[in-house]
């Protein structure tokens, strides 16, 4: 292929959106979409995940590996929107992309695809682990990132308890009239944790929980019509 047909080819992207729950907005990370496109990427697909990144089965992430073609491009605001998992799950991740023929194209990690391609020899090998490295530390400082915010959360957690004041992590109550709603529909414990986002342990859960409420509402109304029978009788 000449330089012409090569400054000519379409050059394909899937942008992964990400933020880690409900509660958060994926407006500000829209922007990218359109930064795409005008820096002349045909966006194949955009994927918006609510989902944290410390999760290997997030459904959009998979469904986005899944589409991925030869030669395509996958954008993110930072690599953290794409993996914050321990390194030798998010190398495997971005092996999987490579895998389809893919590359990531992601601010913060330089990109030395093209130099690669066009060296060989002893270049091309020292300039694939100078990529290889740059990754890994950026793959490796999303996760550490996590793991810090974890700590403090748990320290602050820990604050909080012996000052009296901590009581307990608030329930996603929009989340889980979803997953509610969707098994009232029908739908089965594993496709209802494929599109509500979630574990099948966390439906699981809901779904007990949610019983044992009707259990709870049930008995409460059986017991206030036997008191009102028994204060209407002779």
């Amino acid at each position: 292929m000449t330089d012409q047909q090569n400054s000519n080819a379409v050059r394909a992207a899937r942008v992964y959106l990400r933020v880690s729950t409900d509660e958060q907005d994926l407006a500000r990370q829209e922007s990218i979409v359109a930064g795409a496109r005008a820096a002349g990427f045909y966006v194949a697909a955009v994927y918006r995940e609510k989902a944290s990144g410390a999760r290997p089965d997030r459904p959009e992430l998979l469904r986005m590996v899944e589409d991925l073609q030869p030669g395509e491009v996958v954008i993110a605001e930072k690599i953290d929107r794409i993996s914050r998992l321990p390194l030798p799950e998010a190398e495997l991740l971005v092996a999987t992309i490579r895998g389809k023929g893919a590359r990531l194209a992601v601010p913060g990690i330089v990109d030395l695809s093209d130099l690669v391609a066009d060296s060989a020899g002893v270049a091309r090998i020292v300039l694939e682990a100078v990529q290889d490295m740059l990754l890994r530390v950026a793959l490796q400082t999303a996760r550490d990132d996590y793991e810090t915010r974890r700590e403090r959360q748990r320290e602050g957690i820990e604050i909080a308890k012996r000052a009296g004041r901590y009581t307990g992590r608030k329930p996603d109550l929009a989340h889980h009239r979803r997953i509610i709603g969707l098994r009232e529909a029908g739908m089965s414990i594993a496709r209802t944790a494929d599109l509500a986002g979630c574990s099948i342990a966390q439906v699981k859960r809901v779904t007990a929980l949610h019983r044992a409420k009707l259990a709870t509402q049930s008995d409460h109304q059986m017991s206030e019509q036997t008191e009102a029978m028994e204060a209407s009788g002779p």
